[in-house]
């Protein structure tokens, strides 16, 4: 027997954890060497204390409540998470499994077995904020958030609906009671569920992020969406499916109304084209003939008046046209352009000056439209003896700016807008159709004063070569 204390006692001195006996008022008769260790106390500075002085004033009423359990049902250990004040003033978490021993001749009181477990505490906050950010975040924010589970069933795989945040139940107008546990297909039916599947199938199988664009048959929600999917991978396998969804049904409807739009402007187009140009070829022809014979004062206005309107159609079928992005570019030389563009131009005695030879990316033909435009502008403000300039803008850009008497700094802007006109038998669509192929190449435009105090237009946002 008295081996077998001697056995027991050396366990307990040797364990990393604290061993400490109490009797049943809670006072200190025994405390293992380790405290020292974890506690920083001398067993001797603790043992004939009360252990309730030592805990945190919050864990005191736990600690009693142990103690009178342990009591009144001995065959039952408490096992309990406490602060307990280390030598040094701080407080170190604190886990006990109490056992009753009072009827035990070798121990007479209720044994404690207790370890720092302060590491872990800190762990368990960290994950508890985390968790609480992730859910605030996940509440408040205004894009759409869904999850997915991910079952593999042979060759197949099935999803399932797990979570919608806040925002996705109030944009979509579906809650997660309806849609937890049940497949896409259960939710949207077969055509809808079966494309949203494909999606999720071709993020399992690439097992990276992807982005689509999808179509929701909601009844009061938002119905159309960009999504990015993001697998979570758990053992080389897809356990879950995270989707962050933004709204896009006005920019859909937009999309829509814009392109009825274009096709409606391409119809009038093609009206203008053929149904004005007819009578108008028709009364220009006409007006020649009776030039030949006749010598009225009043065949000269005739002419001038249907030649400008042929220009002003050609200058609306031109501005309608060249609004779209261009999806196609090529490289182009800015010396080749330049002078077939100017040899299009009536130029009398102007000049024109290329001072780079560098190669843009662009529409050709459209890019045609922008350089005869600003030629023309050029000698229509600037007389006939006006001279243009073609260069660089460091690495930004071109400029095309000519001699002439330039543009008022108040009125840069206005030049730019339809039917704006200072020069005597001008549509006012030239400095329009310029702004608008720029833009539809994605560049910037703006006019500024020019060396010699003339207009200077600086196409900014170029992809410039050699």
């Amino acid at each position: 027997m008295y081996m077998e204390r001697e056995l027991y006692r050396k366990l307990i001195e040797e364990s990393l954890d604290i061993a400490t006996i109490i009797d049943s008022d809670g006072t200190i008769t025994y405390v293992s060497p380790s405290v020292k260790d974890t506690l920083g106390y001398d067993p001797e500075e603790l043992m004939g204390g009360v252990g309730y002085e030592y805990q945190h004033p919050d864990d005191r009423d736990a600690v009693a409540d142990a103690i009178e359990a342990i009591q009144a049902h001995p065959g039952d250990p408490q096992v309990i998470e406490t602060r307990f004040r280390h030598a040094d003033g701080s407080w170190c978490w604190i886990e006990s499994t109490l056992q009753n021993r009072l009827d035990d001749p070798d121990i007479g009181g209720i044994l404690v077995n207790s370890r720092d477990i302060s590491q872990r505490k800190q762990q368990e906050y960290r994950r508890e904020a985390l968790v609480k950010e992730y859910k605030t975040l996940l509440e408040n924010v205004d894009d759409s958030i869904f999850f997915i589970d991910v079952e593999s069933e042979a060759t197949e795989y099935v999803f399932r609906f797990k979570r919608l945040n806040r925002a996705y139940e109030e944009q979509t107008g579906i809650s997660i009671d309806e849609v937890r546990g049940k497949t896409p297909i259960e939710v949207f039916g077969e055509e809808f569920g079966g494309d949203l599947q494909a999606n999720y199938r071709r993020c399992v199988q690439a097992q990276e992020p992807i982005s689509y664009e999808e179509e929701l048959p909601v009844e009061t929600g938002a119905r159309f969406w960009q999504t990015i999917l993001t697998p979570v991978i758990s053992g080389g396998e897809v356990t879950k499916l995270i989707g962050i969804t933004r709204n896009i049904t006005d920019r859909v409807k937009q999309e829509r109304q814009l392109r009825t739009q274009k096709e409606q402007l391409d119809e009038f187009a093609s009206v203008v084209s053929h149904d004005l140009r007819s009578p108008l070829n028709v009364a220009q022809g006409r007006a020649e003939l009776l030039a030949t014979e006749s010598e009225s004062e009043h065949i000269t206005p005739i002419v001038e008046s249907l030649d400008r309107m042929e220009q002003i159609i050609s200058d609306t079928l031109t501005l309608a046209r060249q609004g779209q992005a261009v999806s196609e570019m090529e490289p182009i030389e800015l010396v080749e352009l330049v002078g077939q563009c100017w040899k299009n131009v009536p130029s009398a005695e102007a000049t024109i000056e290329i001072e780079d030879a560098i190669t843009i990316r662009g529409d050709r033909s459209r890019l045609q439209h922008v350089f005869e435009n600003l030629f023309q502008n050029a000698i229509d403000h600037g007389g006939e003896d006006v001279t243009v300039r073609v260069g660089r803008i460091d690495n930004r850009g071109i400029y095309v700016e000519d001699t002439g008497p330039g543009i008022p700094e108040d009125a840069r802007e206005a030049v730019f807008e339809p039917g704006h006109s200072s020069a005597g038998g001008g549509t006012g669509f030239g400095l329009t159709i310029v702004r608008r192929i720029a833009e539809a190449h994605g560049w910037e435009v703006a006019v500024v004063s020019g060396t010699d105090g003339g207009a200077r237009f600086e196409f900014t946002d170029i992809e410039l070569g050699q």
